[in-house]
Order: C-alpha cells, then structure tokens, then sequence
C-alpha cells in the first residue's frame, strides 16, 4: 500500500460497515469537458491516492449522450486492470433520460429498469451506492422501498442513498424504511461550502439523527471559493466563470474578496481552504470533487493535509456567515420533484 493510500482517511458510509474515502471522484465534468483517456487518468490516479469512490448519475455524459460517464467508467475498468472490488460505484437516478413517459421519476417501474441501464453501461453485476437524484413528491415512500429492496435482495444494489433532500425527506424517507424493517438510506449528497450553508439548519440535523452520512458535493461552489477574483483579473478563469459561481458572485464580491485575502496571508491556495473547511465541519463525512485536470486533483488531495487551527476556521466561518440563513433553490428540494430540471441543476462537483 503506498504512502499516499495511507495518509487518505476513510469514514463509514454512514451507519453502514463500508469504508469509504473523504473525498470522492466526482465525474461530471467528464464526457464534454474532459476527454475520455485524461478522464480515465484521473481515476486511475484518485484510486491510487486512496479516493476508493467513483460518483456518477445516469444523466452524466449529456453533453455527448445521457448514459455516456457510466459507459466511460465501465470502459475504465474492464481495460485499466482496476479490481473491481477495490472500488465503490455510486449512481444516481430520478432525472428524466428522455422524453418518454416514465423515463424519469422515481416510480418503482423506472428505478428497477434505470438500475438494469446502469448496470448495463457500467458491466458490472452490482452498483455499490444507488442514489435518488432528488426527491420526487409523486411517488410514495412504500413503492420507492419496495423497488430498492427489490434490487437489495437481487443483489444488484448494496446500500441506497439520497442527493439534493431536505431534513423533512431524510425523516420521511428513514421513518419508511423502518417500518419496512429495511436500512433505509445511508448518506445524503448535498450542496455545502462556505458561500452555501443552507444544510446547516435542518438537513445535517436530520441526517445526524439518522445515521446519515453526508457527502457535499461542490464544495468551491463552482470554482467560487477556488480564486475566482484573481482568475478573472487574470483571465484564466473557466469554470468559475459561469454557472452558479458566476451567479453567486455579485452579491458576495465582498466576502469572496476578503477570503482571497484571508488565504494569501496564510500563504495557502483557496481551493484548499475551501475544501479544508468542508472537511472540517460537523456532520460532514467528506466531499465530492469534481478535477479536470491532474493539478486539481492534487489540490484536492493537498486539502486532506492542509490543518486549519481553531483561529483560522473562526475567521472563516465570519466571513460567509449570514445570521438567518435561508437555503437557497438547487440547496435541498423541499417541493414538488423538479421533474424537467436541466443537468446543470442536478449535477455535483
């Protein structure tokens, strides 16, 4: 086992027996912003740091195809020599595929056929971590368990769990599962990072309580917490340039400004505070990045050594605080399911 496997730490995922990696190798950004073989190096090189979690939706890949990222990591490991057993495979369904009838949702009909799909693209016999994209108001909790334990007891899923829920649908979703005398959901993908703490309130509670293990998925918000000032002085910026980073900016040129300041005087990068402070947080089993490239990988990996002391993450935690924070749309779905919503919205890293 090499050096770097052992300095990466692994937690339960959730209450389950399973160890997995802090941090987990998100793929959105593969299949259209990252060629296939850089996409298959950078997996190959996250599993060898000890990042033992591949995530992914059936939805990924839409640039080229819906389904195209699990046929990408399907491809990475039948030919890379990767053990299967050596890695855990979270997928994600619930977003409509295409526009034919049922081909969304979480109806018990299209969980058990999307798994089929996963299968399917992945070549795999089983999907480790199987989770609902975002809640679904139309389908009731006993129809939802009854298809999930259906592909439990097949073999085809070991644990299940959520992205996107709010504290109320981790409650629902748990109380149903414990009538059924099922596990229930072992972890909760949610959007957390400093700019972003709408989970604080009700969502990481819920979870705690639970036995919920919660993964936050983009945790530089977009490239937000990543530099985004100076790249854009210097006009290097990419994905901090657009989506929910450039839409947040405006109204926190402020605070973002202050933290850049705050990292040049530690003398460290803010992509790794930024994920630093993730890490550091209650109720927070760990993140899922989202590289493009082998130096955002290893500063993803740098963040698991960066120790913020009581001071500094104090300071943090003042400069982004907002007194009363609400969750803002896309933070949690407390609604009726958003069931046309773009890849953009549901995507993590």
């Amino acid at each position: 086992m090499s050096e770097d496997r052992k300095r990466t730490p692994y937690v339960r995922l959730g209450r389950s027996a399973t160890l997995v990696s802090r941090l987990w190798l998100g793929t959105v950004n593969f299949s259209g912003r990252v060629e296939d073989a850089e996409a298959a190096r950078l997996m190959s090189a996250a599993l060898d740091h000890g990042v033992n979690c591949v995530d992914m939706a059936n939805i990924y890949g839409w640039r080229v195809h819906k389904g195209h990222t699990e046929e990408l990591v399907g491809r990475w490991l039948s030919k890379s020599g990767v053990r299967r057993e050596d890695v855990l495979l979270a997928t994600k369904v619930g977003e409509n595929m295409s526009d034919r009838v049922n081909d969304g949702g979480l109806s018990a009909r299209h969980i058990i056929a999307a798994c089929e799909q996963s299968l399917r693209r992945l070549d795999v016999d089983h999907i480790d971590l199987l989770q609902m994209h975002r809640m679904d108001s139309a389908a009731p909790w006993d129809e939802i368990w009854q298809a999930m334990d259906r592909l439990v007891t097949s073999g085809k899923v070991c644990y299940v769990g959520s992205s996107n829920f709010a504290g109320w649908n981790i409650a629902a979703a748990q109380e149903t599962a414990q009538r059924r005398n099922l596990m229930g959901l072992v972890s909760e993908q949610s959007v957390y990072n400093l700019a972003v703490r709408g989970a604080d309130a009700e969502l990481i509670p819920a979870a705690q309580a639970y036995g919920v293990g919660v993964f936050a998925w983009s945790p530089l918000h977009g490239g937000l917490l990543s530099g985004v000032l100076r790249k854009l002085a210097e006009g290097t910026a990419v994905k901090s340039a657009q989506g929910r980073a450039q839409e947040l900016l405006p109204a926190l040129r402020a605070n973002i400004a202050a933290y850049e300041s705050f990292c040049d005087r530690i003398g460290e990068h803010p992509a790794e505070v930024g994920l630093s402070w993730v890490l550091s947080r209650p109720g927070i089993s760990g993140a899922v990045i989202g590289p493009r490239t082998m130096d955002q990988l290893d500063s993803a990996l740098r963040a698991l050594d960066l120790d913020l002391g009581e001071a500094e993450l104090a300071e943090l935690d003042a400069l982004f605080l907002v007194p009363g924070h609400v969750a803002r749309p896309g933070e949690g779905d407390a609604g009726p399911r958003a069931a046309g919503a773009g890849p953009q919205a549901a995507s993590s890293g």
